[in-house]
């Protein structure tokens, strides 16, 4: 299996609009950040994690052209406003492309666009088969393990697919969930900033999380631009980094 970060950026991206910092202004590309995405591939099929508003830039920029199906963390804009141009997959999709989230996130995605759903549809709008998540289920041939998590006050998935967890958006990992995130070869972790914040890990409490997940290599994803590429990496334990956009991983499983 090999995973794509198609973006590692917190909800405004890096960098910032109207910002100066020295992360916004840096020349390393490390630091620029489009918003949250992953990319799965395996035998030929492809599961996309999250659509961002950035999406469109993030297919180009990889040549991507096949999607087989969603799937969908929360309802936040960052993490779904760019579902639109998944039709693009769709118009060489056998049928709709199937979307897995909650129910809640099921229903947002029918307001929001809910011009994919009437009777009258046309082929130029995304083609969709919105499934609910209940439980562990199979998406473009992988096995998906859903990995219930607190974004705040608000219920999020994280997933688990063989070896590699993607844990984005996310304040706590109680127990329960820390029983299904044994044994990883990959931990993708949410670590927004060095300060702490109320709907996200910090960059030491994810350290914390993953110290004691003991996953074989773990990458930070949605980063503020608090957070400098190379001067980060210097101060994180080992087997440990910030993600940045492009970066692959291969997996045995």
């Amino acid at each position: 299996m090999k995973a794509t970060f198609l973006g590692t950026g917190t909800s405004v991206g890096v960098p910032r609009i109207g910002c100066t910092c020295p992360v916004c202004t840096s020349a390393d590309p490390r630091n620029k950040r489009l918003r949250c995405s992953l990319l799965l591939e395996h035998r030929g099929r492809n599961i996309l994690i999250d659509t961002s508003p950035d999406l469109r830039t993030q297919a180009l920029r990889i040549r991507l052209h096949r999607v087989d199906a969603v799937l969908i963390t929360h309802a936040h804009a960052d993490h779904l406003h760019g579902l639109d141009d998944v039709r693009c997959f769709c118009s060489q999709a056998a049928g709709p492309l199937p979307c897995y989230a909650d129910a809640d996130t099921l229903q947002r995605i029918r307001t929001v666009f809910d011009y994919a759903f009437r009777q009258d549809n046309p082929s130029s709008v995304p083609q969709l088969e919105l499934r609910p998540i209940d439980g562990p289920f199979t998406a473009a041939g992988m096995r998906v393990v859903p990995v219930p998590l607190r974004h705040g006050r608000v219920p999020v998935f994280g997933f688990r697919i063989g070896g590699l967890a993607y844990l984005t958006d996310c304040s706590d990992i109680d127990p329960m969930a820390r029983t299904l995130l044994q044994g990883l070869d990959v931990l993708i972790l949410d670590a927004l900033r060095d300060e702490p914040h109320p709907t996200h890990l910090s960059l030491e409490q994810a350290v914390a999380v993953a110290r004691q997940l003991g996953p074989a290599r773990t990458f930070f994803t949605h980063l503020a631009h608090d957070l400098e590429h190379r001067q980060t990496n210097a101060r994180l334990p080992a087997h440990m980094a910030l993600a940045y956009d492009g970066l692959s991983l291969v997996l045995e499983r």
